[in-house]
């Protein structure tokens, strides 16, 4: 058997083995590198994942349990007095702004009325923007992951398989037993590229979506509250 033989059938025993773990381990150092990267920002993405659905779930359980209070017939001074040193959600955050703005308003000069309507409605634009920005933080990591994953992913794939070539160049075997174990060990490195892209690119419009509509409730809270004291300042006004 001559020396071509011996590398084809050490090849072929190679390609009858393949599993992810040798195509990982026979890859090129940088292949290897790109492998782990996006083994890595996937595990980062998925602890992104996780941690923005349960912020959501908790913060949306926690506004319906503020509304719930807000709407109940509660004064309000007895509600922000309760709420004042911790706000425990977004919405909360957003009313405890605005009555200090009131208090601050009404308890410095007694009657400081004098575009205190425009600014009640900075303040809720400020601190809703705030807590959106909160809400949305580390949601562009998920769109950084699930639109440059899978580039990085061909980027190893490219790599690994001009590798392949210069083997079966120097082997000068171009049977499918020495071609097929360096190509698949390129490809992973796209497969691992799609399963960090794929669930990133799903959540991020998910979390999007979901990020969307805390941030209209925030908004329509803000709009009905801002009605309330207008209505107020109306009466003291008129008082």
């Amino acid at each position: 058997m001559n020396g071509t033989d011996v590398i084809a059938s050490g090849l072929a025993s190679t390609a009858d083995e393949i599993t992810f773990w040798t195509m990982f381990w026979h890859a090129h150092f940088v292949v290897k590198v790109v492998m782990m990267g996006l083994l890595a920002v996937s595990v980062w993405s998925w602890a992104i994942i996780v941690d923005k659905t349960l912020l959501y779930r908790r913060n949306k359980a926690a506004m319906d349990r503020f509304e719930e209070i807000f709407w109940s017939g509660q004064s309000l001074e007895d509600l922000y007095r309760s709420l004042a040193d911790r706000p425990t959600n977004a919405m909360a955050a957003v009313f405890i702004a605005a009555m200090r703005e009131w208090k601050r308003s009404f308890e410095s000069s007694g009657r400081a009325f004098t575009n205190l309507t425009q600014r009640l409605d900075k303040v809720l634009d400020v601190t809703i923007q705030r807590e959106v920005e909160h809400l949305e933080g580390k949601l562009l990591v998920l769109a950084t992951i699930g639109s440059a994953s899978p580039f990085v992913g061909l980027f190893g794939t490219v790599w690994g398989i001009m590798n392949s070539f210069r083997s079966i160049a120097a082997s000068k075997n171009t049977s499918l037993a020495v071609v097929a174990p360096g190509i698949a060990e390129a490809l992973f490195a796209t497969a691992i590229g799609l399963f960090a892209a794929i669930p990133a690119v799903i959540a991020y419009n998910k979390l999007q979506a979901e990020a969307a509509k805390q941030q209209a409730r925030l908004e329509g809270f803000a709009d009905e509250f801002s009605a309330i004291l207008s209505r107020q300042i109306d009466e003291r006004i008129a008082a």
